[in-house]
């Protein structure tokens, strides 16, 4: 598992529209799976879950992403699950930091 946590300022709805866009932009193989959204005046909530194939460990792997914001106050985290061929421990995670890497390149950015 691996996981990116940020902190910033931004409009809400255009860092999920371009958190949303740059995943599925970023691995041909990337989908949305499903999504929730839950608004209560300045307090908004966005999970989104994302899958992947990953050419490197020769498997799929699942990327959670939840924005919360307060009005222009945003947090940001992510979290890549999957993607080990072990029975009990991981033996490879490069799948999962590469599509966590997408996620930083877009918030870094913004």
């Amino acid at each position: 598992m691996a996981k990116y946590e940020r902190r910033f300022q931004g409009d809400f709805g255009t860092v999920l529209s371009r958190l949303h866009d740059g995943i599925l932009g970023g691995s041909v193989s990337a989908s949305w799976e499903d999504g929730s959204d839950y608004i209560a005046e300045e307090f908004r909530c966005a999970v989104r879950v994302y899958e992947r194939y990953s050419f490197v460990g020769g498997n799929r792997l699942s990327l959670s992403v939840t924005l919360v914001g307060n009005g222009d106050d945003l947090f940001l985290s992510a979290i890549a699950a999957g993607g080990s061929q072990a029975m009990f421990f991981k033996i490879n995670t490069w799948g999962e930091e590469a599509f966590l890497d997408k996620v930083r390149e877009i918030a870094e950015g913004l």
